[in-house]
Formats: structure tokens, C-alpha cells, sequence
């Protein structure tokens, strides 16, 4: 049992670690456009018993809610996950509807 313990945790802390700019660019890319404004989708449908079915998902995060600017999300986020400053800035992103 302590064998585990000494093997698992150096695991464990490779885990929390930084991950690859590249990678936490798009993770964070997602994180501002949450900050942005909040997500959500709608299903309507018939089941094959014939009822009725709705489904409602709303996504809103606490960036949102406090009125944080995506661009300082984003490179809070990417400085957190990576230890380094983005590669360029959040606007830059074509895909980036700001």
C-alpha cells in the first residue's frame, strides 16, 4: 500500500502541472466567450410514446455574472494553465465575436 502512495503521487502532482500554451489557449478561448455572455440550447421534440419532450441548457459562469472583460478571462486563464502570456491577444482570434 505505501508503494502506491510513493509511485501515485508524483503522478498526481505531474497533473496539476502546466499544460501547453497551445492547449490552454483554446481552453481558455472558451472560458472568455463564456465571460462574454452565457450559452445555452433549447430541445423540443415527440418521443416514440408520443409525449411530449423539452430539454433546456443554460451555461453561465461567474465571469459573466461579475462583469469581467473576456480579454483579461482569457489571459488570466492561458498565465494560470500555461505559466506563460498568450500568443496573441483574444481579439485577434478571427472566430472571436467581441
Amino acid at each position: 500500500m505505501m508503494r502506491f502512495v510513493v509511485l501515485a503521487l508524483p503522478m498526481l502532482l505531474l497533473a496539476c502541472g502546466p499544460i501547453p500554451l497551445a492547449q490552454a489557449e483554446r481552453q481558455c478561448f472558451e472560458r472568455a466567450r463564456l465571460a462574454q455572455q452565457p450559452r445555452g440550447e433549447i430541445g423540443v421534440g415527440v418521443a416514440s410514446d408520443g409525449r411530449a419532450r423539452s430539454s433546456l441548457k443554460l451555461e453561465v459562469t461567474s465571469d459573466y455574472i461579475m462583469g469581467r472583460d473576456p480579454s483579461a478571462v482569457y489571459d488570466s486563464c492561458v498565465l494560470q494553465k500555461s505559466g506563460q502570456a498568450p500568443s496573441r491577444p483574444l481579439y485577434s482570434f478571427p472566430e472571436w465575436r467581441g
